[in-house]
């Protein structure tokens, strides 16, 4: 699915990144802990964060995420908005709530970058 797709199926307003909605992304990770992204999402993922702070920018430039989804209408500061658009991060902003958000992409085909933590993992 295209980001295009993703914008429609959430009614996002595309705050950084026009020129990046044809990108396809298959996979989320969602979380406001950037130590839990930083541990459990992958590259290419979408993130999904009501998180607004330079810190999700810098965190999904570490990880090479596709694009930031702001949920329940939020929207970034003039310094991560600039920080995203010198990175070539696209986010998108929702009015709806993180669990209708991964439920919607869901039911779309978007599935989590990861299933489940294994049980055997030192990450708690």
């Amino acid at each position: 699915m295209t980001l295009n797709e993703v914008a429609e199926i959430l009614n996002a307003e595309v705050i950084v990144g026009q020129d990046q909605m044809e990108m396809d992304v298959t996979t989320a990770f969602g979380a406001d802990l950037m130590s839990d992204v930083l541990a459990f999402a992958k590259p290419g993922s979408m993130l999904l964060t009501g998180l607004t702070n330079s810190q999700v920018v810098r965190t999904a430039d570490i990880l090479d995420i596709a694009a930031i989804i702001l949920v329940r209408g939020k929207k970034p500061a003039a310094e991560t908005t600039q920080m995203a658009e010198e990175l070539g991060i696209p986010i998108l902003s929702t009015k709806l709530i993180l669990f209708e958000t991964a439920g919607r992409l869901y039911e779309n085909g978007i599935r989590g970058c990861i299933e489940k933590v294994d049980s055997h993992s030192d990450r708690q």
